[in-house]
């Protein structure tokens, strides 16, 4: 029995020294973070993607997080991620990035990649919005244009991305509340798939081409694509005052699981989010897919980690 614990011990310690190794992390190109609807790169220094940055620099990684609108349409969002791309290259010296976005950021990190391959590796989208979300549409189905449901939410929406923008130092950025909302809608991401449809599956609920190549002034061009996400509501008693309202938005949009409702992280169906290479569905919600709040989580569930293992992925891929 001792001899099999020093065994199990020895082994567990190779793979921890491994999973810490200093080049775990270190990709070829940089990783560059995407924040979705309502999102911010940080505020005074808290981060929307809670020490996810940080554990992936500490083992090799170069990581950006990108400042964009946090209400907008896609397209007017991807075009400011596109410029943001370009001079972290031209900080970094590199010529290509691997684009990471949650939520919104799955389809504005996808658009870049659409109009400008040659600047993108790969696209990996957590939670992502890339064929709708039932949370948009039932708020389109309650509150239609130019209904004072509408107008009051659009106008509450807009103060909260306003401020949020204030404070993380994003205020020039313009808002569109009503322009996010809709290109979240199922309609909306239906047609935006028509423009950009690299990586969408094809299937209800299957997985998209894991690579599409695209020509540039004669040169071809590897995209990778990948996604994952949650189906778990409510993951941790210290997260109770967002994971009560993520459950009962979830029942309102989606329907009760009991009932043969759809699997979905509060926010997005499981479906949805699918893009590429459907990495997999965790046991976390649409907030904790960012390690928020405060990195409280699912038991025995380290988020940052799935980043990891995710950017040691890509490694392993060349890019």
């Amino acid at each position: 029995m001792k001899r099999l614990m020093m065994i199990a011990i020895m082994l567990s310690t190779t793979f921890l020294n491994y999973a810490n190794a200093t080049n775990y992390t270190e990709t070829k190109y940089p990783i560059v973070l995407v924040h979705g609807f309502l999102g911010f790169d940080d505020i005074q220094g808290y981060d929307y993607f809670y020490k996810i940055a940080q554990k992936l620099r500490q083992d090799g990684a170069t990581v950006f997080t990108a400042q964009i609108s946090s209400t907008n349409t896609t397209e007017i969002r991807g075009e400011q991620l596109l410029q943001q791309v370009k001079q972290f290259l031209a900080l970094s010296g590199a010529s290509k990035v691997n684009l990471i976005g949650h939520s919104h950021g799955g389809p504005t990190s996808r658009y870049v990649a659409s109009v400008a391959p040659e600047l993108v590796a790969s696209v990996t989208s957590i939670g992502g919005v890339n064929k709708g979300s039932k949370v948009a549409d039932l708020f389109y189905s309650v509150a239609p244009d130019g209904t004072l449901i509408n107008t009051a939410g659009a106008t509450i929406i807009g103060y909260i991305s306003k401020i949020a923008q204030f404070l993380s130092g994003g205020s020039s950025l313009p808002v569109d509340p009503v322009g996010a909302l809709k290109a979240l809608t199922t309609y909306k991401s239906l047609a935006f798939n028509k423009k950009y449809p690299e990586g969408v599956p094809t299937t209800a609920c299957g997985e998209g081409d894991p690579v599409v190549i695209s020509t540039v002034n004669n040169v071809q061009h590897k995209v990778y694509y990948y996604s994952w996400t949650g189906n778990r509501l409510v993951t941790s008693p210290k997260d109770a005052l967002i994971d009560v309202p993520l459950k009962a938005v979830s029942l309102l949009a989606f329907g009760s699981s009991w009932l043969g409702g759809e699997d979905n992280d509060g926010m997005v169906g499981v479906c949805s989010t699918h893009l590429g290479k459907v990495i997999g569905t965790y046991r976390m919600n649409h907030v904790d897919e960012i390690n928020q709040v405060l990195g409280h989580t699912a038991l025995f569930l380290s988020v940052p980690s799935l980043y990891r293992q995710h950017a040691n992925r890509l490694k392993l891929q060349g890019l």
